[in-house]
């Protein structure tokens, strides 16, 4: 799991410029005051992105399409986007999608506190195959709220502290994809095409459910799972849905729960070190889930075994 970090600072013009211009790509200066001063730092979780830019300036720049989501936090300040004909203004405790990833746009801060988080489209696939966004404001103020503050999350407690660990990191992506999903209007509400329908068979199902039970100790998709299916990831979701009455992340997660039940049972490592093993960032989830399921403290099983 490639884990990057880097802060920058910079109190001048140009230099701030530089700054914007690597880490969101190509733009060009309007107008800025003349001593600025700001405060950038970088994390880089495999194809996600999180970044803080936080300082004094007032900047317009010009800037060329992104080609990724770029969401953002206003904390204080103000940010403002212009594109499609349409001017976007965000204030403090705001949430927003910046602009279409593949349309130029202008884009203004001064003096912000702003957090960022750049999802390229490979990663949104894996979840929802094809998915656009097709809002810039979320769909409410609460479903903004659960996603910003999963966001910091993922970010500061997971992503950073389990980087080695393949299967959390994957579950923390697919959530922070999942989650943007639910909070900014997309494409995924479409109703299956007929061909969905159609694949959405039990041979489809038991070729999903093969792949799952023979590569849970793997980073796997929905999309991953559809592939080896030979269906689509909404025909997937309509056959797990209509023959087994769950989802197939969802089947994944009871795969690896009974991963984590024999090791627990043959005891292979601590509680904490197995919940991890099999995806689980938190022990807590982990015992809750394993409770659910087996009707005993997974601390208990360890014990006995």
């Amino acid at each position: 799991m490639q884990h990057v970090e880097q802060v920058v600072e910079a109190t001048e013009l140009d230099a701030a410029h530089e700054v914007l211009n690597a880490t969101y790509g190509h733009m060009r200066l309007k107008s800025g005051v003349e001593h600025p001063h700001i405060w950038m730092s970088s994390q880089v979780n495999g194809r996600v992105r999180f970044d803080e830019l936080h300082g004094r300036i007032g900047i317009e720049v010009t800037v060329d399409p992104m080609h990724n989501y770029v969401f953002g936090h206003a904390g204080a300040g103000m940010v403002y986007y212009g594109s499609g004909g349409e001017d976007r203004f965000w204030l403090p405790g705001e949430v927003f999608l910046s602009a279409p990833p593949d349309s130029s746009f202008v884009g203004a801060i001064v003096d912000p506190r702003l957090s960022t988080v750049t999802l390229p489209q490979s990663v949104i696939d894996e979840v929802a195959d094809g998915a656009r966004f097709t809002g810039f404001r979320p769909v409410s103020s609460p479903a903004a709220t659960t996603w910003w503050s999963t966001c910091v999350h993922l970010r500061d407690e997971v992503l950073t502290r389990f980087e080695d660990n393949p299967l959390v990191t994957a579950n923390a992506t697919h959530l922070l994809v999942a989650i943007t999903l639910a909070t900014f209007p997309n494409t995924t509400s479409a109703e299956p095409t007929p061909a969905d329908r159609r694949d959405a068979h039990p041979k489809s199902l038991r070729r999903a459910v093969s792949f799952i039970e023979n590569n849970a100790a793997r980073d796997i998709s929905a999309a991953d799972v559809a592939r080896a299916a030979r269906v689509s990831i909404r025909a997937l979701q309509l056959a797990f849905r209509h023959h087994l009455d769950t989802t197939p992340m969802a089947y994944l997660r009871r795969v690896r729960l009974s991963c984590a039940h024999d090791d627990l049972r043959a005891g292979n490592g601590s509680v904490t070190e197995i919940a991890a093993r099999w995806g689980y960032a938190r022990p807590s989830v982990f015992a809750a889930h394993y409770r659910a399921a087996y009707d005993v403290a997974p601390s208990t099983t360890l014990r006995s075994g």
